[in-house]
C-alpha cells in the first residue's frame, strides 16, 4: 500500500512536470512560429521561454529529492503540502513571467520567492531531522 507522504511528492512532482511541458510546448511553438530549430536564433521572446524553461531544470529535480527525502523521514503531510504547493506556485508564476513576451516583474519576483523559500524550507527540514541520526 502505497504512502500518503509519498503520493504528495509524486503530486507536486507531477504538477511540476506538466511546467516543464508547458514551457516544451511554448518553445516548439516559438520555434515552428520564427522557423528556429537549433539556439534561440536571436529572437528574444525564445531566449527568454529557454531560460526560464533551464531555470526550471535546475530547481525542480533537487525540490523532489527533498521533499522525496522528506517523506522518508516522516515530515508530517502538511508540511509536505505547504513546501510541495508554495514550490509549485512559485515555479507556475515564474513560468508564466517566462513565456510572456513582455510580463509584469512581480511575477518572476513572487515566483522566485515562493521557489526559493520552499526550497530552503525543505533543505533545512531534511538537515533538521537527519543530522541526528547521522550524527
Amino acid at each position: 500500500m502505497p504512502q500518503p507522504a509519498i503520493a504528495i511528492v509524486g503530486v507536486y512532482a507531477a504538477l511540476n512536470t506538466f511546467i516543464l511541458f508547458w514551457f516544451v510546448w511554448q518553445t516548439s511553438m516559438l520555434r515552428g512560429r520564427h522557423r528556429i530549430w537549433i539556439g534561440d536564433g536571436g529572437n528574444a521572446h525564445l531566449a527568454r521561454v529557454m531560460r526560464g524553461h533551464a531555470n526550471a531544470i535546475e530547481n525542480m529535480p533537487m525540490m523532489f529529492v527533498l521533499l522525496l527525502v522528506a517523506a522518508l523521514l516522516g515530515a508530517p503531510a502538511v508540511a509536505l503540502h505547504v513546501l510541495g504547493a508554495g514550490f509549485t506556485v512559485g515555479r507556475f508564476l515564474h513560468a508564466m513571467h517566462f513565456i510572456q513576451a513582455d510580463a509584469p516583474r512581480w511575477q518572476r519576483g513572487l515566483g522566485y520567492t515562493l521557489s526559493f523559500v520552499s526550497l530552503l524550507g525543505a533543505a533545512a527540514g531534511v538537515v533538521a531531522h537527519a543530522w541526528p541520526l547521522v550524527f
